[in-house]
């Protein structure tokens, strides 16, 4: 539990595996997902490493299974087991190649054969029509002989004008084209020819099947007649061109008949060899379905492991495998008990070796997290993922941001269909999963259901707080504000409170209010009042004050547990303590007062109430001398003088001590080495430097291990840069306490906004069908709520909801988290085949 509120604590090691055992052992790891490996050959080409070999053959097997995939498209299901397949053995990956290169090759035998007989298919279809509109048009067209175009005849002849009449040689071409390509054709061959042409064409009534695309067209039968070779020469290119196909017809009667005859047979005799071959097509590909998520499990898995393998290294002997691996500490004894596993699996006698390397590098940061406290985590690492043990603010976003986000969003209503929606999710999370949907929207609502669901409860306890429903309240308890016997008179009746539109409710005026706080949230007397914004501006103004310094002070407090954890106790003298002076003097005292005076004036002296505001502008001017402002408490003065010179001296506290600290502390290192080395070997110049630079870089890497910057980023201590280092944290730590107490004041703009903007919306939508009588009115109502409905979800939940959901965000990233949070490590990826299969790992 203690890895929730800082990074879990990491340890490289250096892995040495017996090449045989190699394989199993990652495989394991892989099973495990716990283990980070390093890349030993990053010099080294992909292309020259180890085991290039073997990932080629697992890419040749992707792309076999993609084929398979794509040829089973929208025709046939793949059986999807509910558990992933072991890991297979180096050696069943030729089993495996062999099966998939056979499959392959069969269906793609199968293929060809079936597009070659659908392209027989075609022409004959095409040839069947041609037959029969050729047939039709020289029956319906002309009364021809059969030996006509043997005749010679002399004379010039208008085809165009008078088809029955012929010259000598008269001939004529058909063929089949593509109907969108039949104008363009038609223009070209009178242009060519010079009008020297006789062209009719009509359309097929039925569709075709193009026999590679599998798209349908749509052709015209057309016939050409012509006269003289050269223009035979021409049509033939012009047809050619425009791909049409010309088929052979016949010119006597007969022979079209009796070709038309076996056109036909032949087809038939097609179709029952197409529905073979498509039938033994359905049976390969049932075949390949019943296993192919199998083996595309079992072929990623072996490529990523190659992967892995091809990242160590493999000593001169070629019998050693050597990684170096990142894993928390916690899981030491689950990684050796899956590396025994993995040496059994092998059939190895020796056992893989672990060793501890001492290094400088910077480990990777590892937040455990579990469905729930996922989203949060990767609120926080969106930001930046924390420096390796450095507190982790998702813990407290968990509570945090949902209730800022309620604060913005705060309505019992919209709380409530919120709500409805995150556990509809919740209840069907594993449906939902299974379906593994590629709509990137739908994956981000889906991903932060928990966060949604939070963001609902805590909108629905904010819109009670409010009292706030639909831009509606409650009249639970009934109001506070009543009129004694005594003063019911015309002027204060009920008659008079429903009907008053422009109602100032006073608090001041004796006999009218009853001087009890409601019990729980605002009175609902404020929802018919015409200064309800004057009321409600006051009261969430101060509220986000409040919640807002709370929040910062609880930030630079979480800085103190990573100074205790590296052990930075300079830091907490010379940092934490000046800072909650500064932040605690000022702001601290600006809550004191709004708390202090809600305490202190009731209803019957708010009138003579000092205004907060100029009080806290008059401590920092030191003028106490202000007739208009009387004081909130006796020795006003004394206190906020202290407290205003306190916050100023932590100022110079901050930016001077520091940097002269640790340059004192430098110099007295430099002499602590420089003397028993001179005394060793005076002469030993060259010596004193080395040690020096050693102990300059232990000293650099502790720092870094702290997770806080300073001089600690060069290997040589830096006066100038510390300086300026710590003037830049100063200076933005003390202005970026009033911006950042400034910027919490967006919780109170948006609240109002979005109370504004659901009371428009029922004023001018729903309030207009309530107001109908009759049959009508009843039917008018359902229209309304509809229109409603669907304003108050696209407006005030989505447009709304998104942009309380940004301001929460922005909140918690700059105003709470830079207060102790670095975010300047990188995130800890370990070698997981369920990440790699779903597509989830880390590049």
């Amino acid at each position: 539990m203690a890895s929730m509120f800082r990074s879990e604590e990491m340890c490289l090691m250096q892995l040495f595996l017996q090449v045989e055992a190699a394989y199993c052992c990652v495989a394991e790891l892989g099973e495990l997902g716990l283990v980070q490996f390093r890349d030993l050959n990053v010099n080294v080409n992909s292309f020259q490493r180890k085991f290039v070999n073997e990932v080629r053959r697992c890419e040749s097997l992707e792309r076999i299974l993609r084929f398979l995939e794509n040829e089973m498209e929208n025709e046939i299901v793949i059986f999807k087991p509910e558990k992933y397949p072991e890991t297979p053995l180096p050696r069943e990956m030729i089993d495996l190649e062999t099966v998939l290169e056979k499959l392959e090759s069969e269906l793609q035998e199968a293929n060809r054969n079936q597009q070659t007989l659908k392209q027989n298919f075609l022409e004959l279809t095409e040839l069947k029509h041609l037959l029969k509109k050729t047939q039709d048009f020289f029956e319906t067209e002309t009364n021809l002989p059969d030996d006509f175009f043997n005749e010679d005849t002399s004379g010039l002849l208008e085809l165009r004008s008078t088809p029955t009449a012929v010259a000598a040689k008269l001939g004529f071409t058909a063929g089949v084209i593509k109907r969108e390509r039949m104008v363009p054709f038609e223009r070209l061959l009178w242009r060519a020819c010079r009008g020297n042409i006789y062209l009719r064409y009509t359309e097929m009534d039925t569709s075709l099947e193009d026999p590679i695309t599998k798209e349908q067209m749509k052709k015209n039968v057309f016939i050409i007649f012509y006269q003289g070779e050269q223009l035979n020469q021409k049509i033939k290119k012009i047809c050619d061109g425009f791909r049409a196909t010309v088929y052979t017809c016949p010119e006597s009667a007969t022979e079209r008949r009796e070709m038309s005859d076996g056109v036909n047979t032949r087809i038939e005799d097609l179709n029952a060899v197409i529905t073979q071959t498509e039938s033994h097509r359905q049976q390969l590909l049932c075949e390949a379905a019943a296993n192919l998520w199998t083996w595309g499990i079992k072929v990623k898995k072996i490529k990523a492991i190659y992967h892995i393998l091809n990242c160590c290294n493999i000593d001169i002997t070629q019998q050693c495998v050597i990684a170096e691996i990142w894993f928390p500490v916690a899981d030491s004894g689950k990684i050796k008990r899956a590396l025994q596993q993995g040496m059994e699996r092998s059939g190895s006698t020796i056992s893989p070796i672990l060793t501890a390397i001492q290094s400088k590098m910077a480990p990777p940061t590892f937040n455990r997290t579990n469905k729930f406290t996922a989203g949060f985590q990767n609120i926080v690492d969106a930001y930046g993922v924390g420096s390796y043990r450095e507190m982790n603010p998702a813990p407290y976003t968990i509570i945090t941001f949902p209730f800022l986000f309620a604060v913005m969003f705060g309505d019992c209503g919209h709380g409530a269909v919120m709500l409805g929606f995150a556990l509809w999710m919740v209840a069907n999370e594993k449906t939902l999963l299974a379906q593994k949907s590629n709509n990137e929207i739908w994956n981000t609502f889906f991903g932060g259901r928990y966060l949604i669901l939070l963001m609902g409860i805590f909108s629905i306890y904010t819109g009670f707080i409010y009292n706030d429903c639909f831009s509606k309240s409650f009249n639970i308890f009934g109001s506070s504000w009543h009129t004694r016997p005594m003063f019911r008179n015309n002027t204060w009746n009920p008659h008079v409170l429903e009907e008053n539109q422009l109602l100032q409710l006073d608090p001041a005026i004796p006999g009218v209010y009853s001087g009890n706080p409601y019990p729980f949230g605002i009175d609902p007397i404020w929802n018919i009042a015409a200064n309800k914004l004057t009321f409600l501006n006051s009261y969430k103004m101060k509220m986000s004050v409040v919640m807002g310094i709370m929040q910062m002070v609880f930030g630079v407090t979480l800085s103190l547990f990573n100074h205790i954890y590296f052990k930075k106790t300079i830091n907490i003298v010379l940092q934490f303590i000046p800072e909650m002076i500064f932040i605690l003097c000022l702001f601290g005292y600006l809550v004191f007062m709004i708390i202090f005076k809600w305490c202190r004036f009731d209803v019957h002296v708010s009138q003579k109430a000092p205004s907060i505001l100029i009080h806290f502008i008059n401590m920092f001017l030191f003028n106490y001398n202000d007739p208009t402002n009387g004081p909130l408490y006796p020795h006003q003065e004394e206190v906020q003088s202290f407290l205003v010179i306190f916050a100023l001296i932590a100022v110079p506290w901050m930016l001077l001590f520091k940097p002269f600290i640790l340059r004192a502390n430098h110099r007295k290192a430099q002499r602590m080495l420089q003397t028993p080395a001179m005394s060793e070997n005076p002469a030993g110049d060259i010596e004193v430097e080395i040690i020096d630079s050693n102990h300059a870089k232990k000293a650099g890497q502790e720092d870094r291990s702290g997770g806080h910057v300073g001089h600690d980023h060069d290997e040589e201590f830096s006066f100038g840069d510390t300086f300026v280092h710590q003037a830049i944290h100063t200076i933005e730590y003390c202005l970026g306490c009033i911006s950042n107490t400034a910027s919490y004041l967006r919780l109170w703009a948006l609240s109002l906004a979005h109370a504004q903007l659901s009371e428009v919306l029922w004023t001018m939508v729903m309030n207009i069908g309530l107001k109908n009588s009759g049959w009508g009115g009843l039917i008018g109502v359902f229209i309304i709520f509809a229109i409603f409905a669907v304003l108050t979800v696209a407006i005030l939940l989505v447009m709304e909801g998104l942009s309380a959901f940004l301001h929460a965000l922005r909140l918690h990233w700059v105003e709470f988290q830079n207060k102790f949070y670095v975010g300047t490590g990188y995130k800890f990826s370990p070698f997981c085949f369920k990440s790699i299969i779903d597509g989830t790992t880390e590049d």
